[in-house]
């Protein structure tokens, strides 16, 4: 728990520092759950593409196929691999919203992370909550598609940016809730989350990926990644879609462009999606920041919150009894130890 009050500018900071400061934990935390998104969907398109591409050949050899029924079961079946990592990678990111809020209680007194399987736990074990407040973003999430509801929306998610940590420290709360308990803490703090939101979204959503893709783009590596998916974009109907850009005077576009602009935005979705611990330090440490009267009640009342008491149950299948000094003294000593 934060000992002592701190200004949103020292949030921000001490974010950044906890997350470099356990890098390597992180890339290694977070690989599978971005990294097996692309290699899924990777799998799917092209699986998808060498079937389309040699569909005539596949029927003519084996007359079989040459049925509507077949053919769409045959297409579900091959692309049933590839759909499968990504969305068991994709179900253990969203995991990680919640398991990364759970760890901070560990960096602030250790400076380290461990017990990764623990934390990720703590969130599995409560799978149908868990899913309902995604259906609730997700519904939020359409409403905020409409231009019409751009600028409440915008409003909205100031203030319920602390339903994740509401999820993980109150556990007695359900989605609904936990929306409400993110309501009550923004109150009085819009001007100091806001600047918080911007900080980290410009850190996280623009300055590390810019910078990254201008140096691939500077080594060549952009170009040498874009030149292995061309032979995938000349299939698509460029022509049609040129002729009509010369119509009104605008530069065609280019095979290298699709193929270019294609490998910077998986760059920047990978970068986006490696630094969501580092999101997730941030809100946790402003979420216990402004719950600090509640924080302060239950260590005068002696009083266990819910959050640390499954976490205790969840050390407890994974082998540790408690999370109590001897496991910390452990992590500091085993800096490998995850």
């Amino acid at each position: 728990m934060a000992k002592k009050n701190q200004s949103p500018l020292g949030i921000f900071t001490e974010s950044i520092g906890l997350y470099f400061s356990n890098f390597n934990k992180f890339i290694q935390y977070m690989s599978f759950p971005v990294l097996g998104q692309i290699a899924g969907l990777a799998l799917v398109f092209l699986i998808t593409f060498f079937y389309t591409k040699h569909l005539e050949n596949l029927i003519f050899k084996f007359p079989a196929l040459d049925n509507f029924n077949i053919l769409i079961l045959l297409s579900i079946v091959i692309t049933l691999p590839g759909l499968i990592i990504f969305v068991k990678a994709f179900w253990e990111y969203l995991v990680a919203y919640g398991a990364i809020n759970s760890m901070l209680d560990n960096m602030l007194k250790s400076g380290k992370v461990y017990d990764f399987n623990a934390h990720t736990e703590l969130i599995k074990r409560r799978t149908l909550p868990f899913v309902g407040l995604w259906f609730l973003f997700g519904i939020f999430s359409l409403f905020a598609l409409c231009p019409l509801c751009w600028i409440i929306c915008a409003i909205l998610a100031i203030y319920f940016v602390l339903v994740f940590q509401a999820f993980t420290y109150e556990p007695e709360l359900s989605p609904l809730g936990c929306v409400k308990k993110s309501l009550s803490l923004i109150k009085g703090h819009f001007a100091s989350t806001f600047m918080l939101m911007a900080l980290i979204g410009a850190l996280t959503y623009v300055f590390i990926p810019q910078v990254c893709i201008k140096l691939l783009d500077i080594s060549g590596v952009n170009n040498f990644l874009a030149n292995g998916i061309i032979p995938l974009v000349k299939d698509l109907p460029l022509d049609g879609l040129n002729n009509i850009l010369k119509t009104y005077g605008a530069k065609p576009i280019l095979e290298s462009d699709i193929a270019l602009f294609t490998i910077q935005t998986f760059i920047a979705q990978i970068l986006i999606q490696y630094t969501l611990p580092m999101r997730s330090i941030l809100w946790s440490l402003w979420y216990k920041e402004l719950d600090i009267p509640a924080q302060k009640a239950d260590k005068k009342s002696k009083k266990k919150r819910p959050s640390e008491k499954l976490m205790e149950e969840s050390h407890k299948k994974y082998g540790n009894k408690k999370l109590d000094r001897n496991i910390i003294k452990r992590a500091m000593e085993k800096d490998d130890d995850i």
